[in-house]
């Protein structure tokens, strides 16, 4: 499995959806399981605003997240973003970057898809 040069996805939200926490969190974690399974990698996975809760300790997508990185998926964690939610000391998985490092990765891809 390699990750796909040409696809990024952006995570702006604490799961996918409007649902209940867990609802959205399941659905996340099964989002990414199935790119797994399947192979179907992106180059890289962008998490802002809302979404950088689920890079953090405590988060229910940890382990697949841990999973893609370990799949070679750059896991891009706004470290703006993290400082406004006091969580920059809790960040799990991913490396932190600047919104530069977001734009970066959005502009290298052929293909942008945000959930």
């Amino acid at each position: 499995m390699t990750p796909a040069a040409n696809t990024v996805i952006l995570v702006t939200r604490d799961g996918m959806g409007d649902a209940a926490p867990e609802l959205r969190h399941t659905l996340l974690c099964k989002y990414f399981q199935i790119l797994l399974d399947d192979g179907k990698l992106p180059a890289a996975v962008c998490f802002y605003a809302e979404g950088v809760r689920l890079a953090c300790a405590g988060s229910p997508a940890l382990d697949v997240l841990r999973a893609l990185e370990a799949a070679g998926v750059r896991l891009i964690v706004c470290t703006t973003c993290l400082n406004f939610y006091g969580l920059t000391e809790q960040r799990a998985v991913g490396l932190a970057g600047g919104m530069g490092d977001i734009v970066e990765a959005q502009w290298q891809a052929d293909k942008v898809i945000t959930i």
